[in-house]
């Protein structure tokens, strides 16, 4: 499970078989999502608050590129 980034306890990664389209999940304690990336959406969570939920699409947005090219770099290698 490569992690790309850890930001406020969030630890956003992949699977190393995961599969497309490209997405990240995202977990914190017991709780975890799986986001896609293109377009941004919400494909499940478990255990997440809204308000966390919001958080999370914050941090996504912003890092958007970041694990786009990460996803890029570790499955077109």
């Amino acid at each position: 499970m490569p992690t790309v980034i850890v930001i406020r306890g969030y630890r956003f990664f992949f699977y190393s078989n995961d599969h497309e389209p490209i997405h990240i999940h995202v977990e914190k304690d017991n709780k975890t999502a799986k986001i896609n990336l293109v377009p941004l959406e919400l494909v499940k969570s478990r255990n997440f608050t809204a308000s966390e939920l919001k958080i999370i699409r914050k941090l996504v947005e912003e890092n958007q590129l970041l694990f786009i090219d990460k996803w890029n770099e570790f499955f077109n290698n």
